[in-house]
């Protein structure tokens, strides 16, 4: 096996145990998945609903279904952007935010068992890794 391959199967592991994870902590709150990211997306940012579109994959139909979804919940809410009028935002509710903040508790919880089997710099060294890997910089709220 040539250490691309270890490298994408231990991804494709790990990717594996944390979406088993995700997904059952937001079926225990009647979420879907995409349901769960969007919550975990609205944490800290008011995006318009075309950018939460994209970043989630979605076409516009189907982002207006689930945001219509989570609106119903009291989750999540619409409004128009206060920089551009004409653009709709979608930002979180404060019940969706109490929600989140729990939901945000439990997987922390349910990793807890695998994260704390390394050291303290090792995790800050994943994290890095995991950040470089993914794109991002910083910490950024995925739930």
């Amino acid at each position: 096996m040539k250490s691309d391959d270890a490298l994408e199967d231990a991804l494709v592991r790990t990717s594996f145990r944390v979406m088993a994870v995700l997904t059952r902590i937001g079926s225990e709150h009647d979420l879907s998945l995409t349901q769960l990211r969007l919550l975990g997306l609205l944490r800290d940012r008011r995006p318009r609903m075309s950018d939460l579109a994209a970043f989630l994959g979605l076409d516009k139909s189907t982002m207006s279904g689930l945001v219509e979804r989570a609106e119903r919940r009291g989750l999540v809410a619409r409004g128009k952007s206060p920089d551009d009028r004409r653009v709709v935002d979608v930002f979180i509710t404060p019940m969706g935010s109490e929600l989140a903040e729990r939901l945000q508790e439990e997987v922390r919880a349910a990793l807890a068992p695998f994260t704390d089997r390394l050291r303290a710099d090792d995790r800050h060294s994943l994290t890095e890794l995991l950040n470089a890997v993914s794109g991002t910089t910083g910490a950024t709220n995925a739930l």
